[in-house]
C-alpha cells in the first residue's frame, strides 16, 4: 500500500506498533518492522540509556527496516533527555511522543534527521503538535488502551476532526484490530493506523504474561474500564481484581496518595510480567472483544490485509450494483 504514512516513513503498510510500556522491546519491534509495518521500542521503560542503546542495537540484528522509539514523557521518574540523545545518536529514523507537553524533546530533535510522531486526543493537541514540527499525528479515540484524552471523543468522530485541522499525515488509533478497522481508518481521511493492544496478543509480544495475552482474549468489548479518571489522567485497562480495586478506591474518594501504590509501574508489571490479576492490572482497548487468536505477526499482517481487500472489494460491488 502507498499512503502519506508508508512514503513519510519508508514502509509497506502504514501500520504503526504503539509504544506498549514494558513490552515494546527488540522481539516484537523486529516483528512488526519485517511484516513492514514500523516496530517501536519503549525507551522510557528501560532503565538506562546504555540499555536503550542496547535495545536499539539489538533490533538491528533481526530487522534492516525501519523501526522506531517511543518515548511516553511525563510517566517515569528518570528524565528523557539521556534516553533521546542515544537515540539520535544510534541514527533512530523515528521517534514517537506520547503524554506530557511534547514541544521540548521535538526541539531537542531539530537539525537531526528524525522523523517525528506525537500522540494526540484532540483538535487542539493535533494543531500544536503540527505547529512545533511533527512530521505526523497519531490521533486516539476514547476506545483505546493507555493513557486516553480527557473529552470521551470516540475514534469515529476524532479522526475526521483531526484530518480536516491539520494538513500533516494522521494515523488512527484506537479500536483498531483487522483489516476492517483498517479500512474504516482509511476512509475517515486517516493515512494509516496505530495499533498497540492487539500486537500484545501476538507470539513475538515475549514480555508479555500468559494470563494477560489470556485476558484478551477471554473479554470482549465490556471487559475493559477507565481508571485514574479522578486523577485527571484516564486511561483504560482490561478489567481484573486489581484494576477493580483502583475502581473501588477512586469512587470512594482516594486522592493520589493513596492511589499511588496500586497506579504504578510496578503494580503494572506484577500483572503483565507476573500474571497476578489480584493485585496488578494491564493497559487494554475495547478492541479486546476482536481478538481471538495469538498469531505471530507476520501471520496477523497477512490476515488484516487479506481482510481489507475482501472488504473493500465489498464496498466496491455494493457501489456497483447501486449503481
Amino acid at each position: 500500500m502507498k499512503t502519506r504514512v508508508t512514503e513519510l516513513l519508508q514502509i509497506d503498510y502504514p501500520v504503526i506498533q504503539g509504544g506498549l510500556a514494558y513490552l515494546a522491546y527488540a522481539n516484537l519491534a523486529a516483528a512488526v518492522s519485517n511484516a513492514g509495518g514500523l516496530g517501536q521500542i519503549t525507551a522510557m521503560s528501560l532503565p538506562s540509556p546504555e540499555a536503550l542503546r542496547e535495545e536499539i542495537r539489538k533490533v538491528r540484528t533481526m530487522t534492516e527496516r525501519p523501526f522506531g522509539v517511543n518515548f511516553a514523557i511525563g510517566q517515569y521518574n528518570h528524565s528523557y533527555e539521556p534516553f533521546v540523545d542515544v537515540a539520535v545518536e544510534e541514527g533512530v529514523k523515528v521517534i514517537s511522543v506520547t503524554g506530557g507537553n511534547p514541544e521540548p524533546l521535538i526541539r531537542r530533535l531539530d537539525g537531526h534527521d528524525v522523523k517525528k510522531l506525537v500522540l494526540v486526543a484532540s483538535v487542539r493537541q493535533a494543531q500544536k503538535a503540527e505547529s512545533i514540527g511533527a512530521d505526523a499525528v497519531m490521533a486516539v479515540g476514547q476506545e483505546g488502551g493507555g493513557h486516553l484524552g480527557r473529552d470521551d471523543i470516540g475514534t469515529f468522530v476524532l479522526i475526521p476532526r483531526v484530518v480536516d485541522s491539520v494538513s500533516i499525515p494522521v494515523l488512527a488509533s484506537g479500536g483498531i484490530g483487522d483489516g476492517r478497522g483498517i479500512l474504516a481508518a482509511l476512509a475517515l481521511g486517516a493515512d494509516g493506523v496505530e495499533m498497540g493492544t492487539r500486537f500484545i496478543a501476538t507470539q513475538e509480544c515475549v514480555h508479555a504474561h500468559a494470563a494477560y495475552k489470556e485476558a484478551l482474549l477471554k473479554g470482549t468489548e465490556h471487559d475493559t474500564a477507565v481508571i485514574k479518571r479522578t486523577l485527571g489522567a484516564p486511561a483504560r485497562v482490561v478489567r481484573t481484581p486489581g484494576s477493580d480495586r483502583i475502581l473501588e478506591m477512586e469512587k470512594e474518594g482516594a486522592g493520589y496518595e493513596q492511589l499511588k501504590p496500586l497506579i504504578s509501574g510496578q503494580n503494572n508489571r506484577t500483572f503483565i510480567y507476573d500474571g497476578n490479576e489480584q493485585q496488578g492490572f494491564g493497559w487494554a482497548g475495547q478492541v479486546i472483544g476482536l481478538i481471538h487468536d495469538v498469531p505471530t505477526v507476520q501471520d496477523l499482517f497477512d490476515r488484516m490485509f487479506g481482510d481489507l481487500g475482501s472488504s473493500l472489494a465489498k464496498l466496491q460491488g455494493y457501489q456497483t450494483r447501486k449503481g
